[in-house]
């Protein structure tokens, strides 16, 4: 259910006519959120935008509908797989006015879906295929009601509270399909909670835009705003940096039922070639043109992320596109222009400035660009970098459904550019985006779907393998082949491990070998510390002395290249999936007491590399847990002195328990009181000092008490 938002600061003017000032960011994110609830295309969902502001709530809702009405991606998917590209665009949001003399909307809804049912798609003679998703629906002119009899107001009301009985379930309604947006002033807002209680309860989302409030006017003129549905925000790019990289995985351990140790692997970064940018060819007295022709929300990012340096060539390239609009010229001219201010931004992002204002400018004038000319030869190359701003977008929200949809309208245009091509014709192209495919799907794995996306991208990878040539590409091959092997690492979490790790390993050798350590020392060294990973997940399936003694090997190779002076935060991971490595190798059945005592020794030493170095970089972001590992290290200290061949004398004994208490208090700092954690470690601390009390009698205990914080007392002494 999406949670009630509200923007604070009121706004006195539309959201357009006001981005320059600061206050519009507020009413931006709740539009966002309303935005992303629309095109999430889920059932039942009844949201209702609260707005007095009837200028705003023109501007808002005419946004909406030419963002989501015919986004680029669904209208060339819809034309691909009729095979018509001529055909129309059936809509995914449909703008619906409340009317006045029978105000019933669900009727309407209904009304409007009999008038335009949802074409098949994919169909043949013997088999009609499939109809498209019904679309959204979004009501506006609720607020005219207000000028009409006290009779018809009710009458408005009554129809929601009959339309209950379709929410409830009890009978079947074809808008149930789809979501129903419902634009109203908080006095009618007042007016459905008080009279159509039920109707309210059912309500999935409230989004609060402020503004001053607006006399009631006929706004009938209103549908004419949202007529053009190409005006405003899409959800597409161009030629940009596409991302071929696998992230890594992060792998949890366990050298105790009760306590997870964890180890990471890394990932490669690789940039694609990118399309050659087009130069804009522009006059001087072009940027004094107004602009009247040109997507508003387009012109009002730019205006409020516009600094001085950049100013005249952005205004030359606006001016570029107007006179064109103007001279009602070819699509084809229009879509080079709005290609050429897509470049402009590209450039930006690729130097660095990849922010969400510099992202959504860019995938706005690439969607421009693909809807004035979708017959560009180019067609395959944006697409594919509309996929990949979607992807770059992705990392930015805190919001996992919204990055979770930025992912699949990235795979989306992926998956469509490929549509448009084969290996066969255009074999380093269809590779690219293969491979960014693959990335895509690894990502949306983390969100929903696991196994099914990770199998995705294995296939993916595999295919652009297909034509990425290892003897002209050598270190694109290799980033494919760790990409492909991270993707069968992670299968290997969820069902055949020994086939998906083997594979992992055999695929990251196969990257490694294109990678020399003098030349590329810290990916050399990456990968290998991905091959000691898996083969330490291995070690936990089949011939565990073998694999741990190979995991540890390659382990030592990655640390001579992964330095503590190079990557302090590469080195501290590696360090600690070294320890766990040789604390799980001392702890085979097969292991002699005396190598359990020197391969717990090293597991110490590489605990205590990995931590004193995170230490050492307060603000240094780990890819392992730290208190974990100081647990971890404590128990590799409390194991050395307990274990039958620890031949060390008293001093050297409290000196390793006095280690373990240390290292457990440390990582019980980290762990909140009431988590499991808090209270596995707690179970740690009260063994080591019955230890204490063990091995260095009463003195040893009371000395082990006094290093305990006053507040720890209560918990820990009951339990002695």
């Amino acid at each position: 259910m999406y949670t009630e938002t509200r923007a604070k600061t009121q706004l006195n003017t539309s959201v357009n006519e006001t981005v320059h000032t600061e206050n519009i960011g507020l009413n931006r994110q709740v539009y966002q959120r309303l935005k992303l609830a629309l095109s999430l295309g889920l059932r039942r969902q009844i949201l209702f935008a609260i707005c007095d502001d009837l200028h705003l709530r023109n501007r808002i809702a005419a946004r909406l509908h030419s963002t989501l009405a015919y986004p680029v991606g669904k209208v060339l998917y819809q034309r691909a797989n009729v095979g018509d590209f001529s055909t129309p665009a059936y809509p995914r949001l449909v703008t619906i006015r409340l009317n006045l003399s029978d105000p019933n909307p669900i009727a309407q809804i209904n009304q409007w879906l009999a008038n335009y049912p949802p074409p098949l798609v994919g169909g043949s003679t013997e088999n009609p295929g499939r109809p498209l998703p019904i679309p959204g629906f979004q009501i506006v002119g609720v607020e005219m009601l207000t000028k009409e009899p006290v009779a018809v107001q009710r009458l408005f009301l009554n129809y929601l509270r009959l339309s209950e009985q379709h929410l409830s379930g009890d009978e079947s309604s074809r808008f149930l399909e789809s979501s129903l947006l419902f634009w109203v002033s908080r006095p009618w807002l007042s007016a459905i909670q008080q009279s159509a209680p039920k109707f309210w309860h059912c309500r999935t989302g409230v989004f609060v835009f402020e503004g001053e409030p607006t006399p009631t006017i006929d706004n009938r003129g209103y549908s004419e705003v949202v007529a053009d549905s190409r005006s405003l925000e899409r959800e597409n790019l161009d030629h940009l940096i596409v991302n071929e990289e696998k992230i890594s995985p992060d792998i949890k351990f366990t050298n105790n039922p009760d306590l997870p140790l964890k180890t990471t692997t890394d990932l490669i970064t690789e940039i694609p070639e990118k399309s050659p940018v087009i130069s804009p060819q522009i006059t001087k007295n072009q940027s004094e043109v107004t602009l009247s022709h040109i997507n508003q929300e387009l012109q009002g990012l730019i205006k409020a992320t516009i600094n001085a340096d950049d100013s005249e060539q952005i205004q030359q390239i606006l001016g570029e596109v107007e006179q064109l609009h103007i001279q009602k010229a070819r699509g084809e001219d229009l879509g080079i222009a709005y290609q050429n201010l897509g470049n402009f931004y590209r450039l930006q992002i690729e130097q660095g400035q990849a922010t969400v204002e510099n992202l959504m400018i860019a995938i706005l004038a690439y969607q421009e660009a693909v809807s004035y000319d979708e017959s560009s030869p180019q067609l395959p190359d944006i697409l594919n970098d509309l996929g990949t701003l979607y992807w770059m977008l992705h990392r930015i929200p805190d919001n996992s459904e919204e990055a979770k949809i930025y992912i699949q309208q990235g795979i989306d245009f992926y998956k469509l550019a490929l549509k448009l091509i084969t290996g066969d014709t255009q074999p380093e192209t269809y590779a690219r985006i293969q491979n960014n495919l693959g990335t895509a799907y690894g990502d949306l794995a983390r969100f929903a779907d696991a196994v099914e996306n990770w199998n995705l991208a294995v296939v993916a990878y595999d295919e652009a393998l297909r034509y990425r040539q290892e003897d002209i590409e050598p270190l694109k091959y290799a980033a494919c082949q760790n990409n492909l092997g991270t993707a069968y690492w992670h299968l290997g979490q969820y069902n055949q491990p020994v086939e998906h790790l083997t594979r992992a390993i055999a695929a990251y050798k196969l990257a490694v070998v294109h990678y020399q350590p003098t030349d590329e020392p810290l990916k050399y060294g990456m990968i290998q510390n991905n091959i000691g990973t898996a083969y330490w997940n291995l070690s936990q399936y089949a011939q565990p002395v073998e694999n741990l003694q190979l995991a540890i090997q390659v382990y030592n190779e990655a640390l001579k290249y992964r330095t503590s002076v190079d990557v302090p935060q590469a080195y501290a991971a590696t360090q600690n999936n070294l320890g766990i490595a040789y604390w799980h190798l001392a702890n085979q059945p097969q292991t002699t007491k005396e190598d359990q005592q020197k391969l717990i020794k090293l597991c110490i030493h590489a605990y205590e590399e990995a931590v004193n170095m995170a230490h050492s970089f307060s603000s240094l972001p780990l890819n392992f847990d730290l208190y974990v590992t100081h647990n971890n290290l404590a128990l590799a200290h409390h194991d050395l002195v307990t274990n039958l061949s620890f031949n060390g004398d008293k001093k050297t004994l409290s000196q390793h328990l006095q280690s373990a208490l240390e290292n457990h208090l440390h990582a019980l700092s980290g762990f909140e009181r009431k988590t499991e954690n808090y209270h596995i470690t707690i179970g740690y601390i009260v063994n080591t000092i019955r230890t204490f009390h063990n091995e260095l009698g009463i003195q040893g205990q009371n000395l082990a008490l006094s290093k305990l914080p006053g507040q720890l007392l209560p918990d820990v002494l009951p339990k002695l």
